[in-house]
């Protein structure tokens, strides 16, 4: 199995600013449990327990994202018993892109790329990034990766998802990976309902695949049956060939310990589409010259 969507950090090698501030709740709740090192060894033990044997790494907000997608490089060269890539962060609205690109793509592990567009409704209003999906220099950045041949995750929230699928529908050869089922955060029954139609715009492009990951973030209480409707939705709009699991550890360690996010999505997605939940579509996506005997 392939855990398609974590970090790791080691905070005396690469700056992480949003993690560190003390005394600051963010959407996903209190940081403070984990503004420690999360390092490769300790994601390994924890998700080799239930059979995981390679993983995905997401930026996570660094200062420097070079700096960050070199220590993460680092760390897969000195680890190859464990097969990892990584998806990087560039801004694609910069007009040093492409040197940024460039330098990325000196990375042998480095196979896509993560620009956060929407977190939650409080902190998008300060962050503004909401407004790279009317900037020029995004959408060239976009057809950019496309033809470099990279990946994109796509991180937002609900009301962002139409003119989300406006902009990607434009690069019908970029793979797109929606990360933490589009991030459904209001969980009252009009929330999901908004949500499952908003996820439609997306769903319906065949470019774009679903992430189930992050479920904890917006409800530190979840359970296998309060989640439910949103991963059956995301496997009936997406189907099991393109949706995968994503841990989102250690943020997810947060409101569940792995064992229990792992069980109850078991648990909810239909035996025959495991395979490709847990395995298959993060191969195709990530991984494809990654094969076991």
């Amino acid at each position: 199995m392939i855990d398609a969507h974590h970090h790791l950090w080691d905070l005396n090698a690469v700056d992480y600013p949003w993690l560190m501030e003390k005394g600051k709740k963010r959407f996903f709740g209190d940081p403070t449990p984990i503004q420690r090192d999360y390092l490769i060894d300790e994601h390994i033990k924890l998700t080799a327990a239930f059979g995981f044997k390679a993983s995905v790494h997401i930026q996570v907000g660094a200062v420097d994202g070079l700096q960050e997608a070199n220590w993460v490089n680092k760390i897969i060269n000195e680890n190859q018993s464990w097969p990892m890539v990584q998806v990087a962060f560039c801004d694609l609205s910069s007009d040093q892109r492409e040197i940024q690109l460039d330098e990325l793509q000196k990375l042998s592990s480095v196979v896509g790329i993560r620009q956060i567009i929407g977190r939650s409704p409080a902190e998008d209003a300060n962050s503004k990034t909401n407004e790279l999906l009317t900037s020029d220099n995004f959408m060239q950045g976009l057809q950019s990766i496309s033809d470099r041949g990279l990946s994109f995750d796509l991180q937002i929230i609900p009301e962002l998802s139409e003119a989300c699928a406006a902009v990607v529908s434009q690069f019908p050869n970029l793979q797109v990976i929606l990360c933490h089922a589009g991030s459904p955060y209001n969980r009252t029954e009009e929330g999901i309902k908004s949500w499952t139609s908003d996820l439609y715009h997306l769903s319906n492009l065949s470019n774009v695949s679903c992430k189930l990951s992050g479920l904890g973030m917006f409800d530190h209480n979840w359970t296998q049956s309060t989640v439910s409707p949103i991963v059956t939705t995301v496997m009936k709009q997406f189907g099991p060939e393109r949706v995968m699991f994503g841990s989102n550890f250690p943020v997810d360690s947060l409101s569940s310990s792995f064992k229990e996010l792992f069980e109850r999505l078991t648990n909810i997605v239909e035996e025959k589409c495991l395979e490709d939940v847990f395995f298959k579509t993060a191969q195709r996506t990530y991984f494809p010259n990654l094969s076991y005997g």
